[in-house]
């Protein structure tokens, strides 16, 4: 769930040659699009695509192909150039840096499905065609707040898994691959790590708690909030092994709240402590942490150009 920056008047918008009318909720003069082509489903003829499509809209945006060795000076000086907004065409980790970037005073990130899992960009835009997400969010996009979290310096904004699960991410993303020597490798790897790597948490200056894992959801994503006051958390128990193995196949095949062994609420400050350093997946990306690890919620983390949501339907 994202919160809605402004309420936006429709302001007339000239159509293209094409037929294709600009979205009449956000000012889209200046356009910036960052290109990694070899990211995930991005592919070499991506830029050209990508100029076709705001040719759609009569935009002529600079778009800027990423540059191996270059990314960290192209991210910074498309965020100085200010454009009304910055299209991310690549992969989770790129497009995460960049919102991470723009923060609260940057220009509006639209984060396009490029890479390999696409969380922040299905969550905006519910799909993982980037070339159709490009299109809704020019035609239909507004400005709105999307709020997250931060963990020891590494922002996240739909999910963030600290301890042993965390080591099952590789493992699913080798089996999506159709690596399933690999799969079961790494499979193997976090089922035993799940017995040593037992955490302590605290929610919201709690009572510590002993858990298998501590997982932190967005308000973006959260079936569980209406409102972004909060992360939705849940500690994961593990009491034996045959729990720790239906915590490991939830993790694979499923929807780990639908877990017995998961209860969930909403927090502003969670810490985690552990043995030696904590395994994280934080939007889809590996991470390592440190032994101790402080999660802090940021409820507006960046603006993105997001279809302006449904009405809400009147009950009365």
């Amino acid at each position: 769930m994202t919160d809605a920056l402004i309420e936006a008047e429709p302001a007339p918008q000239a159509k293209s040659h094409e037929g294709s009318q600009l979205t009449p909720y956000a000012e889209l003069k200046r356009v910036a699009v960052l290109v990694n082509s070899l990211s995930g489903s991005v592919g070499p003829k991506a830029a050209a695509e990508v100029e076709a499509i705001l040719a759609e809209f009569g935009l002529e945006g600079s778009v800027i192909p990423l540059e191996s060795g270059k990314f960290d000076d192209q991210i910074e000086q498309a965020l100085e150039d200010k454009p009304d907004v910055l299209f991310v065409l690549a992969g989770d980790g790129t497009a995460g840096t960049v919102a991470g970037r723009a923060g609260r005073d940057g220009p509006m990130i639209a984060p396009l499905p490029g890479g390999t899992m696409n969380m922040l960009p299905k969550a905006l835009y519910g799909t993982a065609d980037w070339k159709a997400a490009l299109r809704t969010a020019l035609s239909e996009g507004e400005p709105q707040w999307v709020s997250g979290g931060k963990v020891e310096g590494h922002a996240f904004y739909c999910a963030a898994i600290l301890g042993a699960p965390a080591l099952w991410a590789p493992a699913r993303e080798a089996l999506r691959e159709g690596k399933l020597k690999r799969a079961w490798q790494y499979g193997v790897r976090a089922f035993r790590r799940a017995f040593s790597g037992r955490l302590r948490c605290s929610l919201d200056n709690g009572p510590k708690r002993r858990a298998e894992a501590l997982v932190l959801i967005s308000p973006m994503i959260s079936r569980a909030m209406e409102e972004p006051v909060g992360l939705e958390a849940a500690i994961m128990s593990q009491e034996t092994a045959t729990d720790g193995f239906r915590l490991g196949v939830t993790a694979l095949f499923s929807d780990w709240r639908d877990d017995p062994a998961v209860k969930t609420q909403p927090v502003r400050k969670a810490e985690a402590w552990g043995r030696s350093t904590i395994p994280a997946v934080l939007d889809g990306e590996t991470v390592r942490l440190g032994d101790r690890a402080t999660i802090e919620f940021t409820p507006r983390a960046f603006r993105a150009l997001v279809p302006k949501p449904p009405a809400a339907e009147s009950t009365v």
